[in-house]
């Protein structure tokens, strides 16, 4: 009687095991997806986010072009900078350029060279 006793709590320890394993990959498939997804979401983000600084860089490099005595150098990217921070970074870079210009056109005769 204890033997039958103690293989039905064997059975039923390893029926809660495999159920819980089940459950485990469910939720292991499931945040598996929600991690592509972010990745994606993010990559998509990095894209749209190096696009529009590579089109404020051409505007930039299109402003300064005429001043030779100034040497442009391709930018590179900050490997310190926080990913949640990223629009504030955007944000910062229309002044800047605006500052840019207006820093061009106070050269007055050189700029036109």
């Amino acid at each position: 009687m204890r033997y039958k006793e103690i293989v039905g709590m064997a059975r039923g320890s390893a029926e809660n095991l495999r159920n819980w394993e089940i459950a485990r990959v469910d939720e292991l498939e499931t945040a598996l997806a929600d991690a592509h997804a972010a990745v994606a979401a993010a990559a998509e983000v990095e894209e749209r986010a190096a696009e529009r600084a590579a089109r404020w860089w051409k505007m930039a490099q299109h402003n300064v072009e005429r001043l030779t005595w100034l040497e442009l150098e391709e930018p590179e990217p900050v490997s310190t900078a926080r990913p949640q921070y990223l629009e504030r970074y955007l944000e910062e870079v229309k002044p800047s350029y605006q500052e840019l210009v207006q820093a061009v056109l106070a050269l007055g005769w050189r700029a036109k060279r």
